[in-house]
């Protein structure tokens, strides 16, 4: 009996060991199969070598073709020069896509943002700027790069660049002038079929709060569109965005504008100025047009040499045109007032020539006897006096036009004929100066209504009507 209850003992006991254990090894698995894997094994796991992933196949390979959503930041926006026509700007380019090859479960993580280092282990679109001119990266103190892979499989990439663009610009209306400069976005070498590219929905462009320019305002309105591009080689995705910039004409007033125009009002002092100053009027006339000179050349050395004329070149233009006109204004009074001169030098000529002609008269007429060998160089004695008082006749035209009067011996010429006897030397004089006098009353009038309708013109059709059309245009 005692025999038996222990052999019944030892069989529970045995049963009882092994059903323990199974049910300490039932109570343990739960807890290894909660546990996440490392993050190394995990990315080994989802891109290593093991994984099966191949960074050289796009997405969807054979399939239907990635869409990759781009928007960009604007950090900085300037070094806009004409000389070249490009603009320089630093900006974040972000990129976004769907890679099913990607997509996890096994991490708890909604997102996993990884060392840029991880970029060479995955595919990416092969994203180029069309206009660029030149472009550079920043490493300082790392690569200025960020990936992040989210659960669904989808990539964010974004990357910091400086880049010098092209933007051909119209300087027709330079410097009122606005422009309009491109940025486009085009795929390499993955034809539309592979890859196509579009804009972000909400915020496609951005700009920081404190981007300022220093001679354009940029208008916060931008123009977003595709540009497709049509090659040899297929037809390839391209996005592009337009920048407007309004130039502000500030420094172009200062250094430009009114320089010249108190140039041009300082050329106008020599209407004031005594017509006897010759050396104070022909100084300062040289002056302010050889200053109008260096104003205009100055104004050109920061523009590229473009076939058509520009708004400053035709301020410039004009502006040295008034100038020297108030210097041949000054040569016109001193040649009108010294004309007495001239008067009186061709009245000593005509009464030499009478006085010839009548010493060769008496001579004819006291050697008769030897007529027929002194008829032909008496002829042509006074033949040759009355071509001299033709020509004389002609040039005595300028002064019957001045209305001034001769002395009574000078009557029978025929060109002081019509001028009233008894007028002296000063009094001839006077109507000469009285006449240069009036030159530089005029001039004194004219010239500023002349400049003011310019400026009136001028500003009218290039801040006004130019203006106008250039917006409407944009």
């Amino acid at each position: 009996m005692l025999l038996h209850m222990f052999y019944m003992l030892l069989a529970s006991s045995v049963t009882f060991l092994p059903g323990s254990s199974v049910l300490c090894k039932e109570m343990k698995l739960p807890s290894r199969a909660a546990k996440p894997p490392s993050p190394s094994d995990f990315l080994d796991k989802l891109m290593g070598r093991t994984s099966g992933y191949d960074a050289r196949i796009r997405p969807n390979f054979k399939g239907p073709p990635v869409n990759v959503t781009c928007n960009i930041f604007i950090n900085s926006f300037g070094s806009i020069t004409e000389t070249t026509m490009d603009y320089r700007l630093n900006v974040f380019l972000r990129q976004q896509w769907n890679d099913p090859r990607l997509a996890y479960k096994e991490y708890p993580d909604d997102s996993l943002d990884l060392d840029p280092s991880m970029l060479d282990s995955i595919w990416k679109p092969d994203l180029f700027f069309a206009n660029e001119k030149g472009a550079n990266f920043h490493e300082v103190t790392t690569d200025n790069k960020l990936l992040r892979i989210f659960q669904n499989g989808n990539v964010l990439y974004s990357i910091r660049l400086t880049l010098t663009l092209s933007c051909p610009m119209d300087l027709k209306n330079f410097p009122m002038d606005s422009q309009m400069c491109t940025m486009q976005l085009e795929s390499f070498g993955y034809t539309m079929n592979d890859l196509i590219f579009e804009w972000l929905d909400v915020g496609a462009v951005q700009v920081a709060d404190d981007l300022t320019l220093p001679q354009f305002v940029l208008k916060e309105e931008q123009g977003l569109g595709y540009c497709t591009k049509h090659y040899n080689t297929g037809k390839f995705t391209c996005i592009e965005v337009n920048f407007y910039l309004e130039r502000q004409m500030g420094y172009y007033l200062i250094q430009m504008y009114i320089p010249s125009l108190l140039t041009v009002i300082l050329s106008w002092v020599s209407f004031w100025i005594n017509m006897d100053a010759a050396p104070a009027r022909v100084g300062l006339g040289i002056t302010t047009v050889l200053t109008m000179t260096t104003q205009s050349s100055g104004s050109r050395a920061s523009l590229p040499k473009v076939s058509y004329v520009k708004a400053i070149d035709i301020w410039m233009a004009v502006c040295l045109l008034f100038v020297f006109a108030a210097l041949l204004e000054y040569a016109a009074v001193n040649f009108v007032s010294r004309q007495h001169k001239e008067f009186f030098r061709l009245r000593r000529k005509l009464k030499e020539q009478q006085r010839q002609r009548t010493q060769a008269s008496g001579d004819s007429k006291a050697k008769g006897n030897n007529m027929s060998g002194n008829i032909a160089p008496h002829g042509n004695q006074r033949c040759s006096v009355c071509a001299r008082e033709e020509e004389l006749a002609q040039q005595g035209l300028l002064f019957q036009s001045y209305g001034l009067a001769s002395a009574p011996e000078m009557d029978a010429t025929p060109i002081f004929a019509d001028l009233p006897p008894g007028l002296g030397f000063y009094d001839i004089r006077r109507r000469f100066v009285d006449r240069a006098k009036r030159i530089d009353t005029i001039s004194r009038a004219v010239f500023p209504m002349s400049f003011l309708m310019f400026n009136v013109l001028y500003w009218l059709t290039y801040k006004v009507l130019r203006h106008e059309d250039l917006h409407a245009a944009l």
